[in-house]
């Protein structure tokens, strides 16, 4: 296990505009480090959204408004856990800005643990979809 990381703030998520990926901005901070580091977190739409809404938790369709909500849960939800894999795999070890990209290619062997996360999570983010979004 990697040192603990305090998440500062959290910003997104954006688009990507040459991928088909959004992400999120995290400022975080170690007890040891003089100040924050910046990490952009890529959630890829097909390999990690679509895997956890339609194989994971089968999401129905609803409206497109309840969609968006939905997909902002989830994108959220796979981003934080991203980042806390990442960490865990020692990422951070050097402080520099970092980007984690989609668990895919070079880093699929990261996609297992991210997978078997979203399948212990199925549950709370159904409860939080039909909570939130009524679905």
């Amino acid at each position: 296990m990697a040192d603990p990381l305090t998440i500062l703030n959290v910003l997104g998520p954006y688009r990507e505009p040459r991928e088909p990926a959004f992400s999120f901005d995290y400022v975080i901070q170690r007890p040891h480090w003089p100040t924050p580091q910046g990490v952009r977190v890529k959630v890829a739409l097909e390999e990690e959204l679509e895997y956890l809404k339609m194989k994971i938790l089968n999401v129905p369709g609803g409206s497109p408004g309840q969609q968006l909500r939905v997909n902002r849960i989830l994108i959220s939800a796979i981003a934080d856990q991203k980042l806390h894999i990442a960490n865990d795999d020692g990422r951070f070890e050097e402080r520099r800005d970092v980007m984690i990209d989609p668990f895919t290619g070079q880093y699929s062997h990261l996609f297992l643990r991210l997978e078997s996360w979203m399948n212990e999570e199925r549950d709370r983010l159904r409860k939080e979809i039909q909570d939130q979004v009524g679905l």
